[in-house]
């Protein structure tokens, strides 16, 4: 579902249901992570897997990376955190390329003020900028679901929150993993960039943002927050940073897998253009 909502109608929305919303109040559900797992400590844990492809320029990657650190220190976003029972989240960020090709810049933080907040943008901030090749939305969703486990803390709710500007076109197909996620109660949210004109030298694709609903986002109360203006780069961010934080459960909230429905866009449209240009 892609989302235009304004901040502050997020926040009222946190605010008036007590900010007690996870994918198993959405479902009636509990995944099978919780059954074992000890009571949740953090509200969300949440994996910013952020592309750093080479279709990426520096100047995007450069606002891209402020973008992060800003949403993270904002006030809508320091608003939100206190509309969860506990007040608190745990963030990981890392940057991925090919399905091969991950990196920890942020290891788990836990954001409960404005002084953690504060701490974990100054870390974004200073880690270098890099650039890799390829695109593999898959690998990223396949790094990201065991880093869940390597935290001792446990959040009401497991999101992975991955932003990029082209289609998967490495590794294995992306619905695979998007579904594996989702079986494991993860939800996913995408942040589909489109603030460049279509290229298509490149491996660029129209309507990314139907490419993000249809084949990438999955899980509770999923939706898509697209970029297509370079000055709303940030702006998109805060936005989506803050319904991920906030948790708003939505009233169609529901798993649909790959195969229970016909996607607009072919999700194997990345690997398709790769192998036409390249045979490979």
């Amino acid at each position: 579902m892609r989302w235009c909502v304004s901040i502050g109608a997020v926040l009222v929305a946190g605010a008036m249901l007590g900010g007690d919303v996870t994918s198993v109040a959405a479902t009636g559900l509990k995944p099978q992570w919780a059954q074992s797992k000890p009571e949740p400590v953090v509200d969300v844990e949440l994996v910013l897997a952020v592309d750093v492809s080479y279709s990426m320029d520096m100047d995007e990657l450069a606002i891209q990376r402020e973008g992060y650190a800003q949403a993270i220190v904002s006030k809508e976003f320091l608003a939100a955190l206190k509309t969860g029972p506990n007040g608190k989240i745990a963030v990981t960020y890392f940057e991925w390329a090919a399905a091969n090709d991950q990196k920890v810049v942020i290891p788990w933080r836990v954001i409960d003020g404005p002084e953690s907040a504060d701490a974990v943008a100054a870390e974004i901030m200073k880690a270098p900028i890099r650039r890799a090749s390829r695109t593999s939305i898959s690998g990223a969703i396949n790094y990201a679901m065991p880093l869940f486990e390597e935290n001792a803390l446990r959040g009401m709710r497991r999101v992975i929150d991955i932003s990029g500007d082209g289609p998967n076109n490495n590794g294995g197909p992306v619905t695979i993993a998007r579904d594996a996620a989702v079986e494991k109660g993860i939800i996913i949210n995408g942040l589909p960039i489109m603030a460049k004109e279509l290229s298509y030298s490149t491996m660029d694709i129209e309507n990314l943002d139907w490419y993000y609903e249809d084949c990438v986002i999955g899980g509770p109360g999923s939706f898509v927050v697209p970029i297509k203006e370079r000055d709303k780069f940030k702006e998109a961010i805060r936005t989506k940073l803050v319904m991920e934080v906030a948790g708003i459960a939505l009233p169609y909230a529901k798993i649909i897998p790959a195969a229970a429905r016909e996607p607009r866009v072919n999700c194997m449209v990345g690997e398709k253009i790769w192998q036409d240009r390249w045979g490979r």
